[in-house]
């Protein structure tokens, strides 16, 4: 069935629960216990969902949200229409899996920023781990960035809601920085807004950089750059020393 799978087939027949999601619900088989049953599962469902995510991504970034159907990215994923279903009810409900999936990941790469951190060390981290992302996960950004370009009616609630509260939450920890003299004085909101538009362009805008490089395409040397170099001009702008390669 077009690439399906009967273990993909058994887990989809059981249906969603309420957020599109496939429920963990087959009947366990064999002679394996019941939690080594629940791992195989969980572990098949996450590779098919990584899958379909894929698919999405790349779809989604080709076509944007009302150019792209789900039977094409079915077709993508190597799945049958109706079993991509299972997972996920809606065209909506998977755009809205992707967007917050790599937005989860990007607000994940700022841990390091805590009150009691090196301010140097902490916002490094930061930037690598962002360029980090721009070079493994170039697709996705491109579907967040198309969303924005069109005003993000479908994540307008959550950018000012949940991203809004993120913001605030980690300036109010910069700003600390600041009233302790570990840092200069700056706007945290804009250092926030500067090194998204530094990171982001490195996947926004691939084809871009690598046409000025001279290059087909970007490297992991070249990625290794640019992360240095947004560092070294960031840090310095906060009036920190970069911090020392152990």
């Amino acid at each position: 069935m077009n690439g399906s799978t009967a273990e993909e087939k058994g887990i989809a027949q059981h249906g969603t629960t309420g957020d599109g999601m496939a429920q963990d619900g087959m009947t366990r088989s064999g002679s394996g216990s019941e939690a080594a049953g629940t791992g195989v599962r969980a572990r098949t469902r996450a590779r098919i969902e990584a899958n379909i995510r894929r698919a999405a991504e790349e779809v989604f970034a080709e076509m944007g949200f009302e150019g792209a159907s789900t039977s094409l990215i079915a077709k993508r994923a190597g799945l049958p229409k109706a079993n991509l279903h299972y997972y996920f009810k809606t065209k909506n409900d998977l755009y809205q899996f992707v967007l917050r999936d790599i937005i989860e990941l990007w607000l994940n790469t700022a841990q390091e920023i805590q009150p009691d951190a090196d301010p140097a060390t902490a916002l490094a981290h930061y930037i690598a781990q962002k360029i980090d992302l721009a070079r493994d996960r170039p697709v996705a950004s491109r579907v967040f960035a198309n969303e924005v370009l069109h005003g993000a009616p479908r994540f307008d609630e959550f950018m000012k809601r949940d991203l809004k509260e993120w913001v605030e939450a980690k300036a109010a920890i910069i700003e600390g920085w600041v009233a302790q003299g570990c840092i200069d004085p700056i706007d945290p909101k804009h250092l926030f807004f500067m090194i998204w538009a530094t990171t982001q362009t490195y996947a926004d805008f691939t084809v871009q950089v690598a046409a000025v490089l001279g290059k087909r395409e970007l490297t992991d040397a070249d990625f290794r750059i640019a992360a240095a170099q947004a560092t070294r001009i960031i840090l310095k702008g906060c009036g920190l020393a970069e911090p020392r390669e152990d």
